[in-house]
């Protein structure tokens, strides 16, 4: 099984960042069937580590739900997020395309804990739209990993200038980080905003005002 070092092609190379991270630091390819019963056993060694009983009534199959879960939330380390926009329309069309709220959850690879938010994307086409579904099923897919936001706000930007050639691309991403909200600093309320501005979105001063405007102008 190839490790992702020795994948050659042009494409992987221009999106290292999102072949990279269909696989594990081990070289492991994403399509390996998640292993249920080796998550359970792991679960179990944390209940027990931090002074639980795991056969006790309540735990005893909390090693089964951790690990149906893991599965779900990590559901896109099995799925390549270029497939849902290579499917497109020809259009002549050259104005911005803008989804805003496009609602997420993920899970931060630092301390394995949710954040949750919004997506906002917009594209100036190139000839090439695709279906407003197509932008929600690729955060779905790049959220469903070990990530942080960062990255995945760079990685939804570059599949739009490597799959569909866009004019420009702008994504930005609000989220709630429960590893800032629920342990450490403890500060409820605070929001993580990131954003990538790619093509006329970040030559043209006109063309990223207009978008930040359209996400952000009815809330002042």
């Amino acid at each position: 099984m190839a490790k992702p070092s020795e994948i050659t092609t042009e494409r992987s190379r221009d999106l290292g960042s999102i072949s990279g991270e269909l696989s594990d630091g081990n070289g492991m390819r994403s399509d390996a069937k998640v292993d249920l019963p080796r998550i359970e056993r792991a679960v179990r060694e944390i209940l027990a580590a931090v002074g639980e009983d795991p056969d006790r009534e309540g735990l005893r199959e909390t090693p089964a739900r951790v690990a149906r879960m893991y599965r779900e939330l990590f559901c896109g380390l099995r799925d390549d997020p270029s497939v849902h926009l290579r499917k497109f329309f020809t259009e002549q069309y050259d104005e911005m395309v803008l989804v805003r709220d496009i609602s997420f959850n993920s899970m931060c690879e630092h301390h394995l804990l949710p954040f949750t938010g919004v997506a906002h994307i917009g594209y100036v086409p190139n000839g090439k739209v695709v279906g407003l579904s197509k932008l929600a099923r690729v955060v779905e897919s790049v959220s469903h990993r070990p990530q942080v936001q960062e990255r995945m706000t760079e990685q939804i930007a570059n599949l739009l200038i490597e799959e569909l050639d866009v004019k420009g691309v702008a994504v930005v991403i609000e989220a709630t980080h429960s590893c800032m909200t629920i342990r450490g600093v403890r500060k409820p309320g605070s929001i993580c905003v990131t954003s990538a501005m790619k093509g006329l979105f970040r030559s043209n001063l006109s063309s990223r005002s207009e978008v930040m405007n359209l996400i952000y102008g009815d809330r002042k």
